[in-house]
């Protein structure tokens, strides 16, 4: 599964507005950042997987939230180790493995354009102040609109690497990814300049 896909489902989560649910989200975000200790850092890994079983997302569409960053957190906790000591990495890369799988949890519970909706509610108060919110409203919608796009491009390299024994090729996997991605960007500015919105 796509990580972010929605997974319909009859839990209070899915039945929770998309605005109250992002706002909810920022919230949450800002309290695990102030989390520094390894009792705080295992609360909150203990709410995020309770908030997974009220949604009722089993532990294969949890695991595929955070299997992006797989590759990531032994670098980032490597080199938190060394700088600061073993508990300030295990928290900080713990506390980052909670913020995503909290929003891929809100983002398997709220169909995309409730999201994409409930921002675009957001922002205009902004318009007041000269910003386009339309225009902004389509940014962030192309943004989350790509996460899956590149996610399943990584998986079919990634599928093409272990299919040619290349699996720890790190650069194997990087160059067709980077050229997948640039692609993928050329396709999406072609479609923005035919529809005007170049400029």
């Amino acid at each position: 599964m796509t990580p972010g896909t929605y997974r319909p489902g009859r839990s209070a989560l899915h039945r929770a507005p998309a605005g109250a649910k992002l706002v909810g989200l920022a919230l949450a975000s800002a309290v695990v950042l102030l989390v520094s200790s390894p009792a705080g850092v295992g609360a909150v890994v203990l709410v995020v997987g309770a908030l997974y079983a009220v949604a009722g997302v089993g532990p294969g569409a949890a695991w595929d939230q955070v299997r992006p960053l797989r590759l990531v957190v032994p670098v980032l906790l490597a080199v938190q180790w060394f700088a600061l000591g073993p508990v300030p990495a295990v928290v900080l890369t713990t506390r980052l493995v909670a913020l995503v799988a909290l929003a891929g949890l809100v983002l398997l519970t709220t169909r995309t354009s409730a999201v994409l909706a409930a921002i675009e509610r957001g922002l205009r108060p902004l318009r007041r102040l000269g910003v386009d919110v339309d225009r902004a409203a389509l940014v962030l919608s192309l943004a989350v609109r790509c996460v899956p796009v590149v996610a399943a491009l990584a998986q079919r390299v990634r599928d093409a690497c272990r299919a040619r024994g290349r699996e720890r090729d790190v650069r194997a996997y990087a160059v067709p990814l980077v050229v997948g991605a640039l692609r993928q960007a050329d396709a999406l500015g072609d479609a923005l300049r035919a529809r005007g919105l170049d400029d």
